[in-house]
């Protein structure tokens, strides 16, 4: 029985680098690629998020204060902190 698709969302921020990349990389592997604007409050139903690293220029246009300050980086770390938190009974 083959395992169902998984859906992966793949952050995009204003300067990034190599997020087609990544939509790309995940279609070759049959995942579900789902480009996620930077600026999205919500993130859709996704088994995972990839925040693709590496600015064009360096950080001279401040790519990095961007991302880390973004609407769709608080709430893949909300995601990630629901994922981890203990269960209780």
């Amino acid at each position: 029985m083959a395992s169902p698709q998984p859906r992966v969302g793949v952050v995009t921020y204003p300067g990034s680098q190599d997020d087609r990349d990544a939509l790309w990389a995940l279609a070759a592997v049959d995942a579900e690629a789902v480009p996620v604007w930077h600026e999205e409050t919500e993130l859709p139903d996704l088994d995972a998020v990839v925040l693709p690293g590496g600015f064009s220029y360096g950080d001279y246009l401040r790519c990095g204060a961007i991302a880390r300050f973004s609407p769709a980086t608080t709430a893949a770390v909300a995601g990630e902190n629901r994922a981890i938190a203990p269960q209780r009974r």
